[in-house]
């Protein structure tokens, strides 16, 4: 890492979680590491996307579902030297459970579910979990929904905790159609699709020359 006083602040990504009701932060999960790519796809929702009818092959129906791919790197390296407590103890059980944490209902929530169906209710309501919010930068900073995690665990201590990781993160970014526009989510997606286009307005266009034709017409 350089010492030069003039060396940009690097930005980390990570999750942001919060009460999917009042909007209060609970919890934010910085990544040690940036990962070295992201992949995102987007698939579009089209109205005419069955093809046949001329009068809906330009109108969309709404976002498009959009995916990203991403791997997570944490290395305990720097907190073994520190002689960080837990990290000395527990290695990087602690970081990697914060993350798994994410998909797993709360041993609270399924005892409390567990006691509802012994009194005999018919219907039990899934337990609501924590709003994520994926942060990359000030221009990327949308709700998501996990749908993918796996761990590879690389290396370990004497006492077998895991001392390097690397977690493969599949997200699903939550438009409005997903949770509303009243919602907070719901504003967080409008505040993502409106810095995209700002951006979009800033790019360069181009001329029918760099294309090798007159026009269009």
């Amino acid at each position: 890492m350089s010492g030069y006083p003039r060396s940009p602040k690097l930005l980390r990504a990570g999750l942001v979680l919060l009460d999917p009701v009042s909007g209060a932060v609970l919890r934010i999960l910085g990544l040690q590491y940036n990962p070295e790519s992201m992949t995102r796809s987007l698939q579009v929702r089209g109205a005419g996307s069955e093809g046949g009818d001329f009068m809906e092959a330009l109108r969309l129906r709404g976002a498009p579902v959009e995916t990203i791919k991403l791997d997570v790197e944490i290395d305990a390296a720097d907190a073994l030297e520190t002689a960080q407590p837990s990290v000395s103890t527990l290695g990087l059980h602690p970081q990697i459970a914060a993350i798994e944490a994410l998909v797993h209902p709360s041993s609270g929530a399924l005892l409390g579910a567990n006691a509802i169906a012994s009194s005999g209710s018919l219907e039990i309501a899934p337990a609501m979990a924590p709003l994520s919010v994926f942060v990359f930068g000030p221009n990327r900073i949308v709700p998501v929904r996990i749908t993918e995690l796996s761990v590879v665990e690389e290396a370990f201590d004497a006492s077998l905790n895991p001392i390097r990781a690397k977690l493969s993160l599949g997200l699903r970014v939550l438009s409005v159609d997903d949770l509303g526009f009243d919602s907070k989510g719901g504003g967080l997606f409008m505040g993502y699709l409106q810095a995209k286009e700002r951006l979009a307005s800033q790019a360069v266009g181009g001329d029918f020359r760099s294309l090798g034709i007159p026009g269009v017409f």
